[in-house]
Parts: C-alpha cells; structure tokens; sequence
C-alpha cells in the first residue's frame, strides 16, 4: 500500500465535508468488510440518529465492535469516531433543510422510455454529484501540475476506460502537449517504458484492478515517470504504483445499467478538470494552440453549398 493510499485510509489528508460522506460510502463499501459495511451503511441511511449515539451506542446498533465503528470511521476519511459524529451532525442538518435527494428506482424492461430518461438522468447526476463531493484538491492539483510541465504524457485504459483516455489525449493535444492514448495492451507496455522523469503516466481503471492497465504504469513508475490513477477503487492494486491518486464514485449497478455506464460518467468529470486545470497553468501556450485548432478545423464545420 502506498503512502498516498495509507493517507486515505488512516485519515491523514483533510476529514471529507459533510456532504462527501454518502459519496464516500458508495466508493469505498466494496473494499470493506461485511462488518465495517454495516457501520457505514447505517451512518449514511440515518446520519441524525447515528450522530446521537455514542460509539458503543453505533456497535450495538450494528452488531459490531467499538474497535471496527473507529475502523470504519478512520476509512472514510475521519481521524477518528468523534470527527465523524461532527460530520453526521452536519450532514443532518443538510438534510432536513431539504437538500437530501431522492432515491430513484433502478430501470425496468417494461420502462417507458421518458421514465428511462428521468432516471438516467437522476443517476448520472448524482454519480458527477459524488465524485465531485469525494475529489481530492489536494492531489487534483498535484497531477495537474505534473501534467502540465510533462515532456510526454501517456494514458492508459481498456474498454469504456479507453474511451475515456481518448478523450483526454485528444484534449490534452490541442492545447499542445505531447499526449497518447493507449488502449492495446502490447503498446502501452512498449511506450510505457520509453518514459522517464519529467514524464507522465495516467491509468484509468474503474475497479482498480485491470492487468492491462496496471502493468504500463508499474513500467512508467519504474522507469521514474510521474504516475496518476482515475480509479473508483483507491485501494485496488493500481494505487501501488500512483504516485496520485484521482478517484472516482461508484454508481449502484443494475441488469440494465452495467458499471461502465456509471464509470464512464465519473472518468469524464475528472478528466475535464485535468484538462480545464492545466489550461489554466498553461494559458499562454494553450489559448494559442486552441486558437489555432479551432481555426484548423473551422472549414469542416461550416455548411457545405449545393453545386
């Protein structure tokens, strides 16, 4: 486990806001165990009753031990069960203002098609919702400083997870930074080790755990490039070789809805503030650039006359 891993699990980066909290148990609740899922899933669906007890009021409530209510506390991001009685308390008073949403039904077969929408509609924006509540700033910042003074950049990711590194090679590109994506395996170990210091490796991975993702950014890492993870798993494998860890949120999965839906929604948020960041820190160089594409491409998008 890296040091930037320990900082998330063992509360040494700054206690997440009140309003990341639900965020933060839909992340991090597949990585815990049975009992610590039960303490977090009860400090979510009732954060004004939980915030009233004390923590050997929340393990009889759980049926758990005081030792794994502090466990679970310092998992979410709190140095321990008094911070995250503060964050409940807060996290109450949000929702009985009325801020607290409503929790939508998963798609049917027989949907008609506007509930569909509407529910689409509802999940992707409570998953851009949680991602931006559990973002690290800290280390957002970090990777956009890393990316935009890199000599080389290349990103990695297979399936939705190549779409998404596409995207933002094709961003990074056009406001003149040297950027590949690399969605063949083959490939993005034979670039990965060209890298070197001064030079950046980004993997998105969904589970955290995607061999062919992984195994570039070991070689980027051990070749000294700076390394990057978008990752709904910050405690999966490919945190071991992230010198920054980007995570994103874990939507509920359903037959209709599979996981690279949820995935691809939360990637693309990060990925546009990477983007957005780093232009911003290279706004001479890039305004230009941009300028100059738009200009490139302008006659391919205007109305073409009938002859």
């Amino acid at each position: 486990m890296t040091n930037r891993v320990k900082e998330i699990f063992t509360g040494d980066s700054a206690p997440p806001a009140p309003a990341a909290l639900a965020a933060k148990v839909r992340t991090l609740a597949p990585s815990m165990t049975r009992s610590m899922q039960r303490v977090a899933e009860a400090v979510a669906a009732d954060p004004a009753g939980c915030a009233a007890l004390t923590v050997t009021g929340l393990a009889e409530l759980t049926g758990t031990s005081e030792a794994t209510v502090v466990r679970t506390a310092r998992l979410l991001g709190y140095p321990g069960y008094r911070d995250l009685r503060l964050a409940l308390a807060g996290l109450a008073a949000q929702q009985q203002s009325g801020r607290a949403p409503a929790v939508t039904a998963d798609i049917a077969v027989d949907d008609p098609i506007a509930d569909v929408v509407a529910k689409l509609a509802y999940d992707e924006q409570q998953t851009l919702a949680d991602t931006a509540a559990g973002l690290d700033t800290v280390q957002l910042g970090a990777a956009v400083s890393a990316l935009a003074s890199a000599r080389r950049i290349d990103i990695y990711g297979i399936g939705a997870s190549g779409l998404v590194a596409n995207d933002l090679a094709q961003k990074l590109l056009r406001i003149g930074l040297i950027a590949h994506a690399h969605t063949d395996p083959h490939l993005a170990v034979t670039n990965a080790v060209q890298l070197r210091s001064g030079d950046v490796a980004i993997a998105i991975t969904h589970s955290g755990s995607t061999g062919d993702v992984i195994e570039p950014l070991h070689a980027a890492f051990e070749h000294g490039a700076t390394t990057i993870a978008i990752t709904g798993r910050p405690d999966g494998p490919v945190s071991q070789y992230a010198d920054h860890i980007l995570t994103t949120a874990t939507a509920r999965e359903s037959e209709l809805r599979p996981a690279a839906m949820s995935s691809r929604t939360s990637q693309l948020l990060v990925v546009d503030c990477l983007f957005i960041g780093v232009t911003q820190r290279t706004y001479e160089t890039a305004a230009p650039a941009l300028a100059a594409s738009y200009e490139a491409l302008a006659h391919r998008h205007s109305p073409r006359t009938r002859k």
